[in-house]
């Protein structure tokens, strides 16, 4: 079986390609990536040592993907991750397209050409920022929790955010090309006749990651705590009860070879992934947590609101749980513990990973 997994130097990527070959080691990965990630090169020789086949590419051009070998099956993990692409930082609004939703559409014609698997990997910001900005949440234990008892749109529960909430704009520039990329994919899946998979996750984390104040929060926060790099909550009065659920890439595995094997045309098509309640934490917490590992330090607060966040987005699984048998497997403890250890051995990483 031949697996083709685009951005397979990110931190994602590369841990499903390394996951993929401990459960399957006669799968043949055929990775792309076009190494602009700072702290992406570092992938290259372990994966390289796995025997994974890499290629200096970039999905956004439709020639470095013409000499392919047949694919059995292609995973896209290549995308520009943060909710600020287009809007702050170095990447223009044209960047985060061609990136986001080109290079989506450049590997939906090499499945065409193959009749090949495709899992796109989404996210949980093609939701709506408005409708999720406006849910009724309090304040428990240095955490945001949705408000028992309150009146609530459809798709959210006390156990998250579903499938069906709703996916109106806004959703952010970035979240506009995963969602066009989502329905994209799955035109060319029904109209060429090959699997198309959407699996919309939260907040992926874990060691390694490259964390960044727009994205990988989980790593950033604890490595820029350790190192006394500066930490701020800002807005919702600076409090850092804002809550979010993370998730282990290495769990997505599990889940990603059963789409692969399935035959099954009634099971759905996009199911969300995450680590749901259980996995949930506001930065408060986090800061808590790393108090007791790190000990004290203060951290700032900005009153002024950061563009598109929001107080509460936690994920759930249900839909993947019925129809996949799938659950998470990482709990938050060994999550965090996980990338505290890395963060120590590696006193550089912010370094590392920062833009240049």
């Amino acid at each position: 079986m031949k697996v083709l997994i685009s951005g397979i130097c990110g931190f994602v990527g590369s841990l499903i390609a390394r996951h993929l070959l401990q459960s399957d080691p006669t799968i043949e990965i055929i990775g792309l990536d076009n190494l602009i990630r700072p702290g992406s090169y570092l992938n290259t020789d372990p994966l390289r040592d796995l025997g994974v086949k890499l290629r200096h590419a970039d999905v956004r051009n439709a020639s470095d993907l013409e000499t392919l070998p047949t694919i059995d099956w292609i995973i896209d993990a290549a995308a520009n991750a943060s909710v600020l692409a287009g809007v702050e930082g170095d990447t223009t609004s044209r960047q985060l397209v061609q990136h986001n939703l080109d290079g989506s559409i450049n590997l939906l014609e090499v499945a065409k050409k193959y009749k090949a698997c495709f899992s796109l990997l989404s996210t949980s910001r093609v939701y709506s920022i408005e409708t999720l900005a406006a849910l009724p949440v309090v304040e428990k234990n240095g955490a945001f929790h949705l408000a028992r008892d309150a009146r609530l749109p459809p798709g959210v529960s006390a156990e998250g955010i579903a499938e069906n909430f709703s996916t109106a704009a806004p959703i952010s520039l970035y979240g506009a090309t995963k969602l066009a990329s989502e329905i994209l994919a799955l035109e060319y899946g029904g109209v060429f006749d090959f699997p198309v998979w959407i699996n919309r996750c939260g907040v992926l984390a874990g060691a390694g990651q490259f964390g960044r104040p727009d994205q990988g929060i989980f790593a950033y926060w604890i490595n820029a705590y350790l190192r006394g790099a500066p930490l701020k909550y800002i807005g919702f009065k600076g409090m850092g009860l804002q809550s979010r659920d993370c998730l282990h890439p290495r769990d997505l595995v599990p889940l990603l070879i059963r789409q692969f094997r399935s035959s099954e045309r009634n099971k759905p098509r996009v199911v969300n992934l995450g680590g749901g309640v259980d996995n949930s934490m506001s930065l408060l917490q986090l800061s808590r947590w790393s108090a007791t590992r790190f000990g004290e330090r203060e951290i700032a607060a900005e009153l002024r609101p950061r563009p598109f966040d929001l107080p509460w987005v936690v994920m759930d699984s249900r839909l993947a749980e019925q129809a996949w048998d799938w659950r998470p497997g990482t709990n938050l403890e060994d999550i965090l513990g996980e990338i505290a250890s890395h963060a120590e051995a590696n006193p550089k990483w912010l370094q590392l990973s920062a833009p240049l």
